[in-house]
């Protein structure tokens, strides 16, 4: 067994039994994604993919918690407004590490037990298998704090079954447990006291073929009690989700749930009134366009987006409200959807010519 960390540890690389291991070892920030380990996972994604070795990857989060929680945007707002070229390079380098997870030839495991979300969606969704558990909490909150469901979210969202990935996109909605399976976030559940036996059983498989990896995974979920009766919570939503998110429009969508007037879709209203109007535009253009366009043209298009709202006011004001200053009450400029104009928005997908991201 051979254990490569770097100096502070952020990130465990071990290869195991048949096994590539990737450990998110932030516990402390519930393994929020920073630069530096970005850097430490991509080449050894890259080696364990060359190693004939190496019959499949496993990643996942320490301490319990989490798996992690997302990108460390705080840094990222602290460097964009100091104009430092962090926020280039981390958007960049994470978003070559999703396309690498989702280009990977040998089966990759994300183990997302625990809170899972923005950056770490990127590190478990574009894999071949993904396993929640109870205690798996799902969101991808970023319209909450100026930016965009990132990460490929503009690829995987709109393929969610209906509207369902425009609803999750606009309102931060946090999916739990054998929800996250049931929304198709992830492809198997387990009980968490079976997680540890699960990965031991895959780390002592011979020569695993990936079939041999999915019937493992595919017993595991079976034997699963937790919940095992449990209607999806969004179920008897989804077709009123589906018919409010079909519009073309973020006015059209906030007067379809206006019009309907349940209690359920007042509550969605209230949530997306409080979003930020950018990002709510950028968002439904995102995954409009999206819908149609392969992984690495929606992390091209992505990639535009995230150094356009870097460069912007409502990222670093959303980050000052929700995660420094904590008041939750973030002043948007433009507060009002009818002032971000056709032309705001065509800005932020503009190319950034010899800037843009390439694969």
């Amino acid at each position: 067994m051979s254990k490569h960390t770097d100096a502070a540890g952020e990130v465990l690389l071990e290869r195991r039994g048949c096994a590539g291991v990737i450990t998110l070892n932030r516990p402390k920030f519930l393994n929020a994604l920073n630069l530096n380990m970005i850097r430490h996972i991509y080449p050894q994604l890259k080696n364990w993919e060359q190693d004939p070795e190496t019959f499949l990857i496993i990643i996942k989060g320490a301490g319990g918690k989490a798996f992690c929680a997302g990108g460390d945007i705080r840094v990222i707002s602290e460097g964009g407004k100091a104009n430092q070229k962090i926020a280039q390079d981390f958007f960049r380098e994470e978003y070559m590490l999703n396309n690498a997870i989702d280009c990977c030839r040998k089966p990759y495991v994300a183990l997302i037990h625990g809170i899972t979300m923005g950056g770490g969606v990127g590190l478990s969704v574009h894999g071949q298998f993904r396993v929640a558990t109870e205690k798996s909490l799902f969101a991808m909150p970023e319209t909450a704090i100026g930016l965009f469901p990132d990460v490929g979210g503009g690829y995987f969202l709109p393929r969610l079954q209906g509207k369902l990935g425009y609803f999750l996109a606009l309102t931060g909605f946090r999916l739990k447990g054998r929800d996250v399976y049931a929304a198709g976030i992830a492809t198997h559940f387990v009980d968490s006291e079976k997680l540890d036996m699960l990965e031991e059983d895959l780390l002592a498989l011979k020569s695993p073929s990936k079939e041999n990896i999915a019937d493992v995974l595919d017993a595991y979920h079976t034997k699963s009690k937790i919940d095992q009766d449990k209607s999806f919570i969004l179920e008897e939503h989804m077709d009123k989700i589906n018919s409010w998110f079909s519009a073309n429009t973020v006015e059209q969508i906030i007067e379809n749930l206006q019009q309907d007037g349940s209690s359920f879709a007042l509550e969605q209203l209230k949530v997306i009134n409080k979003m930020s109007p950018t990002s709510l535009k950028i968002t439904v253009r995102q995954l409009m366009e999206g819908s149609s366009k392969t992984l690495q043209e929606v992390l091209t298009m992505e990639y535009r987006l995230s150094q356009a709202c870097v460069g912007g006011h409502d990222f670093h004001e959303g980050v000052r409200a929700v995660l420094i200053d904590k008041d939750q009450s973030p002043k948007w400029k433009p507060a009002d959807l009818k002032e971000v104009t056709d032309e705001d928005l065509n800005n932020y997908f503009k190319p950034l010519g010899s800037n843009d991201l390439k694969f």
